[in-house]
């Protein structure tokens, strides 16, 4: 496998030379995207199926667009996951997290965290160097939207200056509809409670096709781009995802692509795109025979590859997660138009629900060795890109150990609890 992912990162020929040894069609639409052609969905589509020279001229052309876009640092947030509770409402055939087999070792019992341990978790992240805190968790049927608010009341009591990349479009919406306000209304809530980003993730696939068979009672693909072009218009940005590897085609890859752009020509909202391998293990539908194993690398490297050109003119932040790659496949990909490793997390539990074998902290010495390892340059960042001030950097390289984590029944929560 690694030897293959070597083969087409690492081809010793010239960019030119791929492009004299790819197909006239490949070669044709990589010299535009070079040049700063969009890509077309049938394009797009057509480069979502390369192989052999033309996919090796394809990852070099992404690569050489990263080199464009942001040069040769690989950036990295330190960062604490808070996942505040694993119990559902939604039926979403792809998730472990909140569905599946109960596993003392990936998911435990369904739980929630009270506000004492969302600020204790918060408190604990800033003194181990954190800039962020990133909340997300299932839908719980107690859930309102005085809980989201709650939650950020709690997060900016025990540490006023971190910054809140918390709440995905589908809590946004199912927050405001629980308090009867509209989207625009409730995201101002949010935001004059401390909330300072949304994750952009709930996209899946951003294609209703695919979304009446993994998610069909979720938001929808309009619905999605609604909660982040209000969120956009109100000063909040976004990050944006894509999950692939299951039941999409290519086709359904360059429909989401094209989405994000169009969106982000529209808004300028998105601070980056991360593409996120599906994580096959515990997932219903795959246990019940209906969805691939996951993406190939082949298609993981692709997908890296395509969204530089596709979205690097407009969205120069192209993220691998190494939570689902691991290290060494996360140093591959950032050989293939990725500039981001995302956070070092301190905890996950999402993908490791699905049965993931990494994702529970990359501390900075981790992160900078690995960045260092394929002769880049590490650069800590903030949520929205910035430097964080020295202090910042220093306590995330003098981190004590983590405390006991602490839980609480999820089908003994209430409202207000």
């Amino acid at each position: 496998m690694w030897d293959d992912i070597r083969a087409v990162v690492h081809d010793p020929r010239s960019l030119a030379q791929l492009l004299t040894a790819a197909t006239p069609a490949t070669a044709r639409l990589l010299d535009g995207a070079l040049s700063g052609s969009e890509i077309a969905a049938d394009e797009g589509e057509q480069l979502l199926g390369v192989e052999g020279d033309d996919l090796i001229a394809l990852v070099r052309a992404a690569d050489t667009a990263r080199a464009s876009d942001v040069g040769d640092d690989v950036t990295y947030v330190v960062n604490r996951n808070i996942n505040y509770t694993n119990l559902c409402t939604y039926k979403c055939t792809f998730c472990a997290f909140s569905k599946g087999r109960t596993h003392e070792d990936l998911r435990g019992a369904p739980y929630v965290l009270d506000m004492a341990e969302v600020s204790r978790r918060t408190e604990e992240a800033w003194r181990r160097g954190a800039t962020e805190v990133c909340l997300q968790g299932g839908i719980h049927p107690a859930f309102t939207g005085q809980t989201y608010l709650d939650v950020l009341h709690a997060v900016k009591d025990a540490a006023p200056e971190i910054h809140v990349h918390a709440f995905s479009p589908l809590e946004v919406t199912q927050g405001a509809k629980t308090l009867g306000l509209t989207l625009e209304a409730f995201l101002k809530q949010l935001k004059a409670a401390g909330l300072g980003t949304l994750p952009g993730t709930a996209a899946e696939i951003l294609d209703d096709e695919i979304r009446q068979l993994i998610c069909p009672d979720k938001v929808n693909t309009a619905e999605w781009l609604g909660v982040m072009r209000t969120a956009h218009q109100l000063g909040l940005r976004t990050t944006s995802t894509i999950m692939f590897g299951h039941l999409e085609t290519p086709r359904h890859w360059a429909r989401h692509l094209l989405a994000i752009r169009n969106l982000q020509l529209e808004t300028g909202g998105f601070t980056e795109f991360v593409p996120l391998p599906f994580v096959h293990m515990e997932a219903p539908m795959y246990r019940r025979g209906l969805a691939r194993p996951g993406p190939t690398w082949r298609e993981v490297v692709l997908m890296h590859s395509i969204s530089r050109l596709v979205l690097g003119p407009v969205l120069k932040n192209i993220q691998v997660s190494w939570v689902k790659l691991g290290e060494e496949g996360a140093a591959r990909i950032l050989n293939a138009g990725a500039n981001d490793l995302g956070g070092t997390l301190m905890n996950e539990s999402i993908s490791r629900a699905a049965g993931a074998s990494f994702g529970q902290e990359l501390p900075p010495e981790r992160m900078d060795a690995l960045i260092e390892s394929i002769g880049r340059r590490p650069v800590h960042r903030t949520t929205l890109y910035g430097s964080p001030t020295e202090e910042r950097v220093a306590a995330g390289y003098e981190a004590a150990p983590l405390e006991v984590l602490r839980f609480q029944s999820a089908r003994e929560y209430r409202a207000g609890g």
